[in-house]
């Protein structure tokens, strides 16, 4: 399939502006073909209207056609796998191995919300029947349901080109619950986004859906990325990347005439709290395991534990020294942009300037300046120092992490007290242990999405019950989920019809429930 290099718009091409990005091989430095060429403004707005008259149709498209679609999209997908692999390898540094799997990831993830909506029950209908005789007053038939809430901009992620991109998570969702969707593709990864955007593509004119269900746009965050989350027929957003990208994102969809809400999933350091009994006991084998999540995919993931808490003495120092050694003996890693590469050296190079944190692997020094590449960083501080620079709890995103050592549990909980919101946190213990310490249970249930018992954050399971989000600034609404079906509820709003006739209702609340739907009557829950 030939890349061409311009946004999709609908169903035709956008026009060539100039070439201004190309990607780049993170691994050489080479410049790959062809260069693309950013949206104009006016093509914006193409986009937006082109979205806004496809909501009229596909807003109201029964589950089982919306489901027609994703299976579609997952399908156009698979079968260009191999093309996937080669290009995505090339633009990331990624293996071929972490491109296949996220490919797998995303087109199961398609299909489990194509499940979600073909059942129906997502909607949360809810029946409550007149009555007439009640005194004082009647009461009247109400009825709810969640319906779709309008076009929606998706943002693609650095460091997931296609968990997280043109057809990841926030596409499926918000295609499932019947939204148009306009995505801003990501500069690390143009080709790629083109070549899933094509599929996507084949799947709505294969499905017979109304042009502007989708498109693809190229350029700027801080132009075409704030033109699309500030134009009026925009009506949500969904975003995975930085902190600062986040909260201007943020400030510009609050800032609006008709303000809209704006998923941002932003940093996270994923704190691990380690008990005195599971060091004592099982410190060679948690040694290991944080080892392999501080340094998967090189700790490019949102969920990399870059926070150790420990119970300072002799076992935390052998501990130490056992993580330590495995750093030490990491290869360095190909990251997937210079940006990203440039972050993560001044991260690391920030904490090695602190006269309070010692420094017990710094291999920056073996890169021999290639570009794009970087070693493993691990620094060790005690609770005191911690607690008084706010510095040290800075998202370094890359394969480093920070070993803090407290005297008692009381220090402990101050720590957890100090954190802002993050995404996961986790717990090294017995049962026993656990259950002794339910108050720092519940203190980090305060704090984050996720709590993880004896295991690592890093391998975010796509199902129903998954939370991959958590309190400010892990993410800008730590009511959400971006992965997992509750993912679909940021992408709707409930309506509710009073006193309206059976006929003209949607099917999810006619008497009859045609649907056979899982639905709340008078309280009950019922089919």
């Amino acid at each position: 399939m030939e890349l061409i290099g311009r946004s999709i718009i609908g169903y035709h091409r956008g026009a060539d502006h100039g070439a201004t990005l190309f990607g780049l091989n993170p691994a050489t430095g080479a410049r790959l073909e062809p260069a693309y060429s950013p949206a104009s403004l006016a093509e914006v707005d193409e986009a937006a209207q082109l979205a806004g008259q496809a909501f009229a149709s596909y807003g109201h498209l029964p589950g089982r056609d919306k489901a027609v679609f994703l299976r579609a999209i997952a399908r156009q997908i698979e079968s260009i796998t191999d093309q996937l692999v080669a290009r995505g390898t090339a633009e990331t540094g990624l293996p071929a191995a972490r491109i296949q799997g996220e490919t797998a990831r995303t087109c199961f993830q398609l299909r489990l919300f194509a499940d979600l909506v073909e059942e129906g029950s997502w909607v949360d209908a809810r029946i409550d029947y007149a009555d007439p005789g009640r005194q004082p007053l009647p009461k009247a038939d109400l009825r709810s349901m969640q319906r779709p809430i309008g076009p929606v901009v998706v943002f693609c992620a650095s460091n997931f080109p296609m968990a997280f991109s043109v057809a990841g998570g926030d596409t499926a969702s918000a295609l499932a619950a019947g939204n148009p969707v306009i995505i801003k593709a990501h500069h690390a990864h143009p080709g790629t986004a083109e070549l899933v955007g094509n599929a996507v593509c084949r799947a709505a004119r294969e499905c017979d859906l109304p042009e502007g269900v989708f498109s693809l746009l190229y350029g700027s965050g801080s132009e075409i990325g704030m033109a699309l989350t500030q134009h009026p027929l925009i009506k949500a957003g969904g975003f995975t990347g930085s902190r600062s990208g986040g909260q201007a994102l943020m400030r510009a969809a609050a800032a609006r005439p008709e303000p809209i809400p704006f998923y941002a999933e932003m940093s996270s350091i994923n704190p691990v709290v380690i008990l005195p009994g599971a060091l004592a006991e099982r410190s060679d084998q948690i040694a290991a395991g944080l080892h392999s999540s501080v340094t998967l995919g090189a700790g490019q993931f949102c969920t990399n534990p870059g926070l150790v808490l420990l119970p300072e003495g002799e076992e935390a120092a052998k501990f130490a020294k056992q993580v330590a050694l495995l750093m030490a003996g990491s290869a360095s890693f190909t990251m997937l942009t210079p940006g990203i590469c440039d972050a993560y050296r001044a991260g690391v190079s920030a904490h090695e300037r602190t006269a309070s944190v010692t420094t017990l692997v710094n291999q920056e020094s073996s890169t021999d300046g290639a570009a794009c590449q970087a070693g493993t960083a691990l620094f060790q501080t005690d609770a005191t120092s911690f607690l008084a620079d706010p510095s040290l709890s800075d998202e370094v995103f890359g394969p480093a992490t920070l070993f803090v050592t407290h005297s008692d549990r009381q220090q402990l909980i101050q720590i957890l007290r100090s954190l802002e919101g993050h995404l996961t946190a986790t717990i090294f213990g017995s049962e026993d242990e656990l259950l002794a310490n339910r108050d720092l249970v519940e203190l980090l249930e305060t704090r984050v999405g996720r709590l993880v018992f004896n295991g690592f954050p890093t391998g975010v399971e796509v199902c129903h019950a998954m939370v991959h989000g958590g309190p400010y600034p892990a993410t800008s609404d730590g009511r959400s989920t971006s992965v997992g079906t509750r993912a679909i509820f940021r992408f709707t709003r409930a309506v509710c019809f009073q006193n309206f006739p059976d006929a003209s209702l949607p099917t999810e609340l006619q008497n009859s429930n045609p649907d056979r739907l899982s639905r709340m009557v008078d309280g009950q829950m019922t089919k």
